[in-house]
């Protein structure tokens, strides 16, 4: 007779463990948001919501380049070096209008990306040493483009896509809303999306398979590259100036938090867009709804830091690959 063994507490915390996984980062952006409005009202006039778009749309450009190169089980740790850098030729491009400053800003951002794409996909150096490495030349290259003080910049089309807005919704948030769509129908519609998440899940198994393993890892750092170099020039246009030494930093750690709170697994095999948005929505409320309170920085930065612990443990899979 085959003995019977009571696994209902570990399929509980299975359960639990999934669900949070799918839903958890909206039910607790639902909740911020009630306890937001609740402690003030005037939280949801549209002012205010405007604000709230307008500094989160860079941060959600980024994390989305991140999100994809996590999906591949690496991390790109130059992204806010490349924020400084696109940010840091504007000035000298922004004279021949706003095209060339950012068709020159974008395509600094995807050679950046290309570099430590290649690092990590011929040179297979870990991610995190070839970001690393890219994230300190690239910032000091950045400060040396544009010297050691903010150069501001007047030109009018940067400014209003910095600063206006459509149907009361900033151009910044437009933007950074349509590259999350863009984003989506890449992972779950296309076969370099299926490569991707593949690739992931097991790159080893990947390439007996056949899949283009480097290329697929390279062009993820390209398009890391180009969203960051993006927010980078959104981030002057809404600013009016260009100061690679203040501008991008930290903006990795940002991006990072809104895609481990939106579910997609540090692990890789698995990229939530949607989930991604709810993150970096939610970190942005939280950081609105402490300084609002006058909560010391220092605080909010604690609070983040559990926040990131909670979704690190709720993101891993169960078992191991």
């Amino acid at each position: 007779m085959t003995s019977l063994t009571w696994t209902g507490p570990a399929l509980d915390r299975a359960r639990v463990r999934r669900l949070l996984q799918d839903y958890g980062v909206y039910a607790a952006l639902a909740v911020l948001f009630v306890v937001a409005v609740g402690l003030d009202t005037s939280f949801v006039q549209m002012s205010n919501i405007r604000v709230q778009l307008f500094q989160v749309a860079p941060t959600l450009l980024v994390a989305l380049g991140m999100a994809l190169v996590i999906g591949t089980e690496g991390i790109d740790l130059s992204v806010g070096a490349v924020i400084a850098l696109a940010a840091s030729v504007v000035p000298l491009y922004v004279g021949y209008g706003m095209l060339p400053a950012l068709a020159v800003s974008l395509l600094l951002g995807a050679v950046s990306g290309a570099v430590g794409g290649a690092m990590v996909a011929l040179a297979r150096i870990q991610p995190i040493v070839a970001t690393l490495s890219l994230m300190i030349g690239v910032r000091g290259l950045a400060e040396i483009v544009n010297g050691n003080s903010a150069k501001p910049v007047t030109q009018s089309g940067l400014l209003d896509l910095g600063s206006q807005s459509v149907a009361g919704i900033p151009e910044m948030a437009w933007i950074a809303g349509i590259c999350a769509l863009l984003t989506g129908l890449l992972v779950r519609r296309t076969t370099f999306g299926r490569q991707l998440v593949a690739i992931g899940d097991n790159r080893q198994a990947s390439r007996l398979s056949g899949l283009p393993v480097r290329r697929v890892l390279i062009t993820v750092y390209v398009i890391s590259g180009v969203l960051s170099a993006l927010a980078g020039v959104l981030i002057v246009g809404h600013g009016a100036e260009a100061d690679p030494a203040n501008q991008g930093l930290n903006m990795e750690l940002n991006a990072i938090t809104a895609v481990v709170v939106g579910g997609t697994p540090l692990s890789g095999g698995r990229v939530r867009v949607l989930g991604t948005v709810a993150g970096a929505l939610f970190m942005q409320l939280i950081t609105a709804v402490l300084t609002q309170h006058n909560v010391h920085t220092s605080y909010t930065q604690i609070v983040e830091a559990a926040i990131i612990c909670f979704a690190v443990y709720a993101s891993q899979e169960r078992g191991t690959r």
